[in-house]
């Protein structure tokens, strides 16, 4: 049997780290924004991309758009907060007005200007075909019956798709450069298609092995981009830091700095990616437990209640309670995030975080299997424990607070923290509203290194440990609970 001062003892226990946590978060946000002076913008990029935005071996976001913008933020007098995004998910992003701007290497074209307005140019672009270098393709007659990896919505994949029939070849779509070249190197694709300078910039580095072929096509300009009828200003200042750093000569120190030969060279041993970028993917394990810990608060609390309801005699409770653990079951936890971050602000103008968006997603979602918990816990309870509890003059609510769900607790804690260990993993699917946790970590990592044997080890190897540690705990936890 279950001592009730004892899990009310142990109860307490787990929630004063939870308070403390959220204290300290909520200190954090607010001496930011008291120590905002100058007017901040929020802009979307991505961190895949190099050499126009990729975070080096200190974690530090940097490259060609990065560092031109941020020269420009300076030379007009503004600050910026980034939200990383996947290009796709950016467009969706900015198009509801969830970021000011965003800058990712954008091609100006006719059809995005239909939705969006852009800067001057301060770049320009063409794409070229590539093969590894042990490829026996020479040009690109030699593509028919071959397989070429492309990336979605950029201009790349538009140049492959207008030559398909040309040429012959099958198309392969990515979400991101990195997943193409690892394409490659599986010997998956025959071919990739991509920004020459991201191409040349991934050889030099030492990185990627390939050769190219064929000529660079379609040449675009770059710009910085907000949506149709938005932000005149912010492209107004854009455009002025844009001349004054050109004048000044910056700009071309900038280009220098990621276009030259001087590139630094990646570090792609094992042990080298691991002490190189640990801190880095500790931040992100940091995100990783947060989110985590938030949506459970909200999990439980709400799952609970459901729970509750589903097993009171009460057909209106039951019902509301089935109807909600139906539509969260059966729902994907992709499309409520996209639902969320995305689907809300357009349709109400409210607009979420992406901390809170994916807060919100788990906790949501997680508060269906946790009421099922709840109601199983409780319902395993012989119906004789009510009736005793009854037959001493307790009241329905009383006998079940004081003898029903201690006993039920027990039983359910180890329901409880599975559900824990599945949320910590569902975390990894938030990376697609921008959320940075250790699973995006490690995307934005190999972006930089393209080492993404060794990297998926190593997070896979942080994952275990934590959830060999919450095993832990959680039988120490049964045992204390018990006699």
């Amino acid at each position: 049997m279950i001592l009730d001062q004892k899990s009310d003892s142990v109860l307490k226990k787990m929630l004063w780290p939870l308070m403390f946590i959220l204290m300290i978060s909520n200190f954090v946000s607010f001496s930011a924004v008291k120590a905002q002076e100058k007017e901040s913008y929020s802009i979307i990029t991505s961190s895949d991309y190099a050499p126009f935005e990729f975070t080096d071996s200190s974690g530090k976001l940097v490259g060609i758009d990065i560092e031109i913008l941020e020269a420009i933020a300076e030379d007009q007098g503004f600050e910026i907060e980034y939200e990383l995004m996947p290009f796709s998910s950016g467009l969706q992003a900015l198009e509801s007005n969830q970021a000011d701007g965003m800058i990712a290497a954008m091609g100006i074209t006719d059809e995005r200007k239909e939705s969006f307005d852009f800067s001057d140019p301060y770049f320009e672009v063409g794409s070229m075909f590539a093969v590894s270098t042990k490829s026996r393709i020479k040009d690109l007659k030699s593509l028919e019956g071959k397989k070429v990896a492309t990336k979605i919505g950029s201009q790349g994949a538009q140049i492959a798709n207008e030559l398909k029939d040309r040429y012959g070849y099958q198309i392969m779509t990515f979400e991101d450069s990195v997943n193409m070249y690892q394409d490659i190197k599986s010997g998956n694709s025959d071919a990739v298609i991509e920004d020459a300078p991201v191409m040349a910039y991934a050889t030099k580095t030492g990185t990627v092995d390939l050769t190219l072929i064929g000529e660079e096509m379609d040449t675009l300009p770059l710009g910085f981009a907000v949506n149709k009828g938005k932000n005149q200003e912010l492209i107004n200042k854009f455009n002025q830091g844009l001349a004054n750093i050109k004048e000044s000569g910056l700009y071309d120190d900038i280009l220098a700095k990621y276009t030259g030969d001087n590139v630094e060279k990646v570090e792609t041993s094992f042990f080298g990616q691991l002490t190189q970028n640990f801190p880095a993917l500790m931040v992100g394990l940091g995100k990783t437990l947060m989110a985590t810990i938030l949506s459970l608060i909200i999990a439980f609390i709400l799952g609970t209640l459901l729970g509750l309801m589903k097993a009171s005699h009460n057909n209106i409770l039951r019902g509301v309670s089935t109807v909600y653990i139906d539509i969260m079951r059966g729902l994907p936890l992709l499309v409520l995030a996209f639902f969320i971050y995305f689907g809300i602000p357009q349709m109400t103008g409210i607009k979420f975080s992406n901390l809170i968006a994916g807060v919100l997603t788990l906790g949501l979602n997680a508060a269906a299997y946790v009421a099922e918990i709840v109601r199983g816990g409780v319902q395993s309870i012989a119906q004789g424990q009510m009736e005793a509890g009854r037959s001493l003059g307790l009241s329905r609510k009383t006998t079940m607070k004081k003898i029903v769900l201690p006993q039920a607790f027990k039983i359910m804690l180890p329901s409880f923290i599975n559900q824990f260990v599945i949320t910590l993993k569902d975390t990894s699917i938030l990376s697609v509203i921008g959320m940075v946790e250790l699973t995006q970590t490690g995307r934005i990592i190999i972006a930089r290194t393209y080492q993404s044997g060794s990297m998926w080890l190593i997070v896979g190897i942080i994952y275990v440990i934590i959830i060999t540690i919450l095993t832990k705990i959680s039988k120490l936890l049964e045992k204390e609970l018990v006699l």
